[in-house]
């Protein structure tokens, strides 16, 4: 619990901080792709985030390293954000730093995330008519998918807006019917 308040403490006003740049210059969006590029690269290299996190490894290595990363496709306010929060020691909050800059873009956009989890990959039809629903339902401008595959559903899928859970999964009407069937007995 008291680390999460502490991260809570160090995320917030570095997206935060992020996000005010990125608006003051006219650029919340490529700050939303250099995030996104960001995220996906961590996702993919466990490595990178043991050497970001490593107190055992040079600043100005670390530096290195997100400076080649960045390379001439990510701006250059950005690069310098990564820089500071190298600097500062925060680096190792980076991946949820991002996720909350991400966050910060969605309100500002108007945009919720919707996660879908369904049994098979969904085509492009299939999600626009979840995009749709879930539009209906919220009220929002637009909506971002975050889909996950799970088997186990068998058919259907399972739509998380917030708090909200829409489960239209054969599983989720499985264990409905179950729960009828064994409170009439």
């Amino acid at each position: 619990m008291k680390g999460s308040l502490l991260s809570a403490g160090v995320v917030e006003p570095y997206a935060e901080a992020l996000m005010s740049v990125a608006q003051s210059n006219n650029l919340t969006q490529q700050f939303g792709e250099d995030v996104e590029s960001l995220l996906n690269l961590l996702a993919e290299s466990p490595e990178l985030q043991q050497f970001l996190g490593s107190p055992v490894v040079k600043a100005e290595d670390k530096e290195a390293v997100l400076q080649r990363i960045a390379g001439d496709q990510m701006h250059p306010y950005m690069v310098n954000f990564l820089k500071i929060l190298v600097q500062r020691r925060r680096i190792l909050f980076l991946e949820v730093i991002c996720k909350q800059y991400q966050a910060l873009l969605r309100k500002l956009n108007q945009t919720v995330l919707a996660e879908v989890t369904s049994a098979v990959a969904l085509n492009e039809g299939q999600q626009q008519a979840i995009r749709e629903k879930v539009i209906g339902i919220t009220g929002a401008r637009n909506v971002e998918l975050d889909t996950k595959i799970d088997p186990d559903l068998i058919g259907g899928v399972i739509i998380k807006v917030g708090s909200q859970v829409i489960d239209s999964s054969l599983r989720g009407q499985l264990r409905r019917i179950a729960l009828r069937l064994s409170s009439s007995t």
